[in-house]
């Protein structure tokens, strides 16, 4: 027998919480637009047993409850206060703030997906997704955040499930779940490598999206979230006494004793309830209007390509986000977060971004968030959506212009030695102003959203045929070069010689130039997903990591590249560079003048650092000499064949060389 009391207004979803002595369970709900709520709790069986919620708080409405077991599910039932009200108590709404769910609806046909219609009158909680009351004790053993520093920081961007599926060398009942990132195997292997931080691919829970489920494939990137506050399921070992919590925070723990930080991809700019007649399985039904941005006729404003974009505008979105990331933060330790389609948390008013947001002033006011780690996408598919370098000072951003100007240096003829430069330095026309560091600038050349940078030197054209779209999905502007060969079957010796020195120049530019920079999963043994480059719905081999497949050299340059950058001072001290500690220099060794930058034919040059590093660009496929700058140089790395003199230094092909001086 339930011991029913009003309960308290916050914090909102369930929270357990001691009523005179007895504990009990506390549910809280916002909703502006209920006339009635009714909390619905599931025993084993599924039999339902409702309790009315009659306090309202300015829309939260609230109740305690004794004697609810770990384990119970339960949902709401949402009665509005007038028809044209998005809300019908036959329907069973997911709580926004559930820390578990079950149940993933099949909507792979209009006839399955009627059931979760508004309009439609039948009750549908024995489909429903349900959220679950769970146990969130967790002996955590002294494990806190690490807070590593933004200078000392190399992120590796990965799934959770591509990362180990093919791993040979783990346990076959752990491969791509988190038990297996947690594997001493897997740590060992992140440690060699040198990388300090890895982002995960969103881990919260999630579903296929309706036209995947009609196409028979699966969301992989996980980008179609339904409950922000809960672990995805689908990457847990089911290993006796664990649950996707209890292993997603043992994989937390092991990491940082590995002094490995844990930054979550996070979605906080769409839902998976997508268009408005689409199925109605939370937000929508709980409080449409509050939740979701709408132009005065109703309809949603699609600022993210996936039907709908949540308002951030709105106190209670704001509060649900916040209160998500402190949860994330205190009670899952994670170290950080990357903010997919960015814009939307700024935007406001009419719609505008405004970099002064109150969801941004909401972050920095909270203490547990003021270490952490944030990251942008610094856009969104809207009017006005591009926001490279406009994000508050606390934040860091993806710069896809570093990408794409140094794809173009190194692969095509029309990047100039002006624009790898300046990326290179860490994009301070973009980013330096204010406060801001060279930190901010999240430097990458390939991600989960493209081509592989195998595939990048491999293919001319993407080849998406599998995700059923007829090749029209993802970018057409890849900046990439296939060496005179399309694809990775049958190469000549010679054009495989050829993608090496491209990828090693690229990876080179990346881990050595000032700022963040962040390596994709696989490209430092060069992973392929055959090019394909939008490969979201391959939760198969095209995109899991294809570890059978190894190039060591290329692991073996990238590792040592990492380590190389941890040597250098100017790198570790994110700061801006200027003429006290670089030097610009042609081939020759003299500075470079306004002809050598928008020389294209050239494409080459020096860049003197610390008075203690020389690094040598060289992308024209044929031999250059360099005249190297006063001094005794030791080369530490170069990836083609050089001949070195004491005072010159030829380079046979495209590459990029490092050179110490000796003191």
């Amino acid at each position: 027998m339930n011991v029913i009391k009003t309960g308290k207004p916050y914090p909102l979803g369930c929270s357990k919480q001691i009523e005179n002595g007895i504990v009990g369970c506390n549910f809280a709900l916002f909703s502006s637009v209920a006339a009635k709520v009714e909390l619905c709790l599931f025993d084993s069986k599924g039999n339902e047993k409702k309790f009315e919620l009659t306090s309202n708080d300015e829309g939260v409405w609230h109740i305690w409850l004794s004697d609810v077991p770990v384990g119970t599910e339960y949902g709401y039932r949402i009665l509005g206060k007038s028809d044209r009200t998005f809300a019908n108590p036959n329907k069973l709404m997911l709580d926004p703030y559930a820390k578990a769910v079950v149940g993933k609806p099949d909507l792979s046909t209009a006839e399955k997906r009627a059931w979760f219609d508004l309009s439609d009158n039948r009750d549908n909680a024995h489909l429903a997704p349900k959220a679950v009351v769970i146990d969130e004790e967790f002996d955590w053993q002294q494990d806190k955040p690490l807070h590593t520093p933004w200078s000392q920081t190399v992120i590796y961007e990965m799934n959770v499930k591509g990362l180990t599926k093919l791993r040979d060398d783990l346990p076959e009942n752990i491969r791509g779940t988190y038990a297996a990132l947690a594997h001493p195997t897997m740590i060992a292997y992140l440690q060699d490598l040198g990388v300090t931080a890895v982002e995960l691919l969103p881990v919260n829970y999630q579903m296929d999206e309706i036209h995947l489920q009609e196409l028979g494939l699966q969301n992989y990137w996980g980008y179609s979230p339904l409950a922000m506050f809960a672990v995805e399921p689908k990457y847990w070992s089911k290993q006796a006494n664990s649950t996707p919590l209890t292993e997603f925070k043992n994989m937390v723990k092991a990491l940082h004793q590995a002094s490995i930080e844990v930054i979550l991809d996070v979605v906080f700019n769409h839902t998976v309830e997508s268009e408005k007649h689409f199925p109605t399985l939370s937000q929508r039904g709980i409080d449409d209007a509050v939740y979701y941005w709408q132009d005065e006729n109703g309809y949603y404003r699609n600022w993210t390509g996936c039907g709908n974009t949540v308002n951030l505008s709105h106190p209670m979105t704001r509060r649900w986000v916040i209160d998500c990331l402190r949860y994330w933060v205190e009670e899952c330790h994670v170290d950080g977060f990357r903010f997919d389609l960015g814009a939307v948390l700024g935007r406001e008013g009419e719609g505008g971004f405004n970099r002064q947001a109150q969801l941004f002033a909401d972050m920095i006011a909270v203490p547990s968030l003021q270490k952490c780690k944030l990251i942008a996408e610094p856009w969104d598919i809207g009017d006005f959506g591009y926001h490279v370098g406009n994000f508050p000072d606390n934040f860091a951003e993806w710069n896809d212009r570093f990408r794409d100007d140094m794809t173009r240096f190194w692969l095509w003829k029309s990047g100039e030695n002006g624009a790898f430069a300046q990326r290179f330095a860490g994009s301070s026309d973009i980013f330096k102003r204010g406060d801001r560091k060279p930190h901010c600038t999240v430097n990458y050349i390939t991600a989960h959203d493209g081509f592989t940078l195998r595939d990048l030197v491999s293919y001319n054209e993407k080849h998406n045929w599998a995700n059923g779209e007829e090749n029209r999905d993802g970018r057409n502007q890849n900046y990439s070069y296939n060496h005179g060969v399309e694809g990775i079957e049958n190469v000549p010796s010679a054009v495989g010689n050829a993608r090496f020195l491209s990828s090693a120049g690229l990876l080179s530019s990346l881990l050595l130039a000032n700022g963040t920079p962040m390596l994709l999963a696989g490209d430092e043994f060069g992973n392929s997903q055959l090019g394909n480059n939008n490969a979201y719905c391959q939760d198969n081999k095209t995109a899991w990591l294809k570890w059978d497949d190894f190039n060591q050299k290329l692991f073996d340059l990238t590792k040592q590249t990492i380590a190389l950058r941890k040597q250098i001072k100017s790198l570790q001290k994110d700061e801006w560079w200027s003429d006290a500690n670089v030097q610009w220099l042609n081939p020759k060794g003299e500075p470079m003048t306004v002809e050598d930058w928008h020389n294209r034919d050239t494409k080459a040059l020096q860049i003197l650092l610390d008075d203690q590093w020389l690094f040598l660009m060289n992308t024209k496929a044929e031999l250059q000499t360099f005249l190297l700058p006063k001094g005794d140089w030791e080369v530490v790395y170069c990836a083609t064949n050089l001949k070195a003199q004491r005072s010159i230094i030829e380079l046979e092909d495209v590459s990029f060389g490092v050179l110490q001086k000796l003191n």
